[in-house]
């Protein structure tokens, strides 16, 4: 057994550590705050992930450190590259692998399945932020100083998802409740949803395996499902009355930008939900034997966390 150390203590790194110490590791999860779940063999630091020194000195002797930080939408241009630079220094000095957490802002608005031989051409200012993570990163590891992998998921869903989902608090709830819903961009359109335990287990699987480093995969995602197409299968695993979806129209969404800093910096990112937006997966499948979460589990289990954290709040 080894040391792993998670940077995020969020929806994705918590189930991370959660898998790594279910696995008999040693867990050092890392947050401002210093929160995180309460398991055997995990232990819970506060430290700013910007502190490369601090990180550093957490990360020795570690085998992997694994980047799942999450700064808010807004403060993405300002918090990523301090945070990222810290966090890929800290595992050349401490000599560990070094595992990004990424995302599909970093391709241009698709016309077919994303795969990650894609070129990374990004149409939105987040996206360019994502790629400099990545080229840094890999640019360390063509030098010889580190070995990096990064993984890809698309919208997450699942247990602990809440605002930042799209399948989070905005809908879950509200169709649990009997009230319709309304989605941004087309509810029309395929989109790959991405399981969020799939997303844990895909960093442990590139973090334990040579095969990984020097390139990105994309986490084992079922096929494409439309917004209206979850909603009804949700409902029927739920057993309860589908109330209906129905888009939000643009002109709302752009006035809500205006005082919600989340809603305004999901405008330059609309091109995601008005077209297809699916992710081929099938590299990572084949190479590691893993595939996803069948998608009526998935739901099962996300049906399930939500009527306890409502039944809890009753």
């Amino acid at each position: 057994m080894g040391k792993h150390v998670i940077a995020g203590a969020g929806q994705v790194g918590s189930q991370v550590a959660r898998l790594l110490a279910e696995q008999g590791h040693e867990v050092v999860l890392v947050s401002r705050s210093g929160s995180g779940p309460d398991l055997p063999g995990v232990g819970k630091v506060a430290a700013d992930a910007a502190d490369r020194e601090r990180m550093t000195s957490l990360t020795r002797g570690a085998d992997a450190l694994y980047n799942c930080v999450n700064p808010p939408y807004h403060r993405w241009a300002q918090d990523w590259p301090p945070m990222a630079q810290s966090l890929l220094g800290a595992a050349e000095a401490a000599g560990a692998g070094y595992v990004v957490l990424g995302n599909l802002y970093v391709y241009a608005a698709p016309e077919r399945p994303m795969r990650e031989d894609d070129p990374l051409t990004p149409p939105s200012a987040k996206g360019a932020v994502r790629l400099r993570v990545w080229q840094e990163a890999l640019a360390a590891h063509e030098a010889g100083r580190v070995r990096v992998t990064e993984v890809r998921g698309s919208d997450y869903f699942g247990p602990g998802c809440l605002d930042q989902s799209h399948l989070g608090e905005r809908l879950v709830p509200q169709m649990l409740g009997g009230k319709p819903v309304r989605v941004i961009g087309d509810p029309d359109q395929p989109h790959s949803w991405t399981y969020v335990p799939d997303v844990a287990r895909a960093l442990v699987t590139a973090a334990a395996d040579d095969r990984s480093w020097g390139r990105a995969w994309h986490v084992p995602t079922t096929e494409p499902m439309t917004t209206r197409q979850i909603a009804d299968r949700l409902c029927a695993l739920a057993g309860v009355r589908n109330p209906g979806v129905k888009a939000m129209p643009h002109w709302m969404i752009r006035a809500a930008g205006l005082f919600s800093p989340m809603l305004g910096e999901l405008e330059e990112l609309r091109y995601q939900f008005v077209r297809p937006f699916v992710l081929d997966s099938s590299d990572f499948q084949r190479t590691f034997g893993v595939t996803p979460t069948p998608m009526d589990e998935a739901l099962s289990a996300t049906i399930a966390w939500w009527r306890d954290r409502l039944a809890s709040a009753a």
